[in-house]
């Protein structure tokens, strides 16, 4: 586990405001993640897996994604789309961010095309919206405050809606369930209960998801296990069990492939980029 030493803790916030009802099926919630310091060393973030995706604008000190071949060019405005992988990035100064983190079923609603296409990917808005998306990042960057982000990505989200794909009546539903139950849901019922086949619901998540139902099940139990990160007098076997993991090797198989630490590194050490968790 790297350790990181800057002189100010980021902060990071869940904001309170709510979008609009007609949102209410797209956005789960908006955040903000601030440094005001000067920085002592780099400070990294790691991403890990997600079922959900979000929209992540860099308005100060836009992060560099670190990969084998170096520090890649910063860009301002992406969609982290819904994810398998872990990724990192790093900043070496202040750095102010804005956040939409969005419902896994609300792409083909603001896209008009399938999420599957954009597992994994992170494109800037410029690739997917054009000058559209242009426009929506440079009057975020230029926004006095959050709240005036709030209410100009609310605008451009309600204008987005209103051109993409109504969701199939369903797929709330069927990516709900998972959610509510944080994987641990049987496919095969799950399916019976929605009066479709597993196919139709492989279809169907793959669509609205960007993953099968079974890989779904699979972040959102590793995503349930990390929630864990900080509870005193919960051993390892005990956060995999209450995750549905039957066995220490899945829990260890999945944990490596969805944050590249393993369960003790994670939980034992101090990950990079956990402040989120200490709010």
């Amino acid at each position: 586990v790297i350790l990181l030493k800057y002189y100010a803790r980021p902060k990071w916030k869940r904001m309170a405001s709510r979008p609009p009802t007609a949102l209410a099926d797209v956005v789960r919630f908006y955040w903000a993640f601030e440094i005001d310091d000067i920085l002592d060393t780099p400070y990294v973030y790691r991403s890990m897996a997600d079922g959900f995706a979000e929209l992540v604008f860099h308005h100060r000190g836009p992060f560099q994604e670190v990969t084998a071949a170096g520090l890649e060019r910063p860009t301002l405005a992406t969609l982290h789309a819904q994810t398998a992988r872990h990724r990192r990035f790093e900043v070496r100064e202040g750095f102010s961010i804005f956040g939409a983190y969005l419902f896994p079923y609300a792409l083909p609603s603001l896209l008009g095309f399938s999420a599957a296409a954009l597992t994994d990917e992170m494109p800037d808005l410029q690739a997917i919206w054009g000058s559209d998306g242009v426009n929506i990042e440079e009057q975020i960057m230029l926004a006095p405050n959050d709240a005036c982000r709030v209410s100009i990505l609310n605008r451009f989200l309600l204008a987005r809606i209103e051109r993409g794909r109504r969701p199939h009546v369903l797929a709330p539903v069927a990516v709900q369930t998972m959610l509510s139950n944080h994987g641990q849901v049987s496919i095969a019922q799950l399916s019976a209960n929605l009066n479709v086949s597993q196919r139709q619901l492989e279809r169907l998540f793959k669509d609205y998801a960007g993953f099968s139902p079974k890989t779904y099940s699979r972040i959102l139990r590793f995503q349930a296990a990390t929630g864990s990160y900080g509870e005193s007098g919960k051993s390892l076997t005990d956060i995999a069990l209450d995750c549905g993991y039957y066995d220490q090797a899945h829990f260890n198989h999945d944990f490596r492939q969805f944050s590249g630490y393993t369960p003790s590194e994670y939980f034992k050490g101090r990950p990079e980029g956990i402040e989120y968790r200490e709010v």
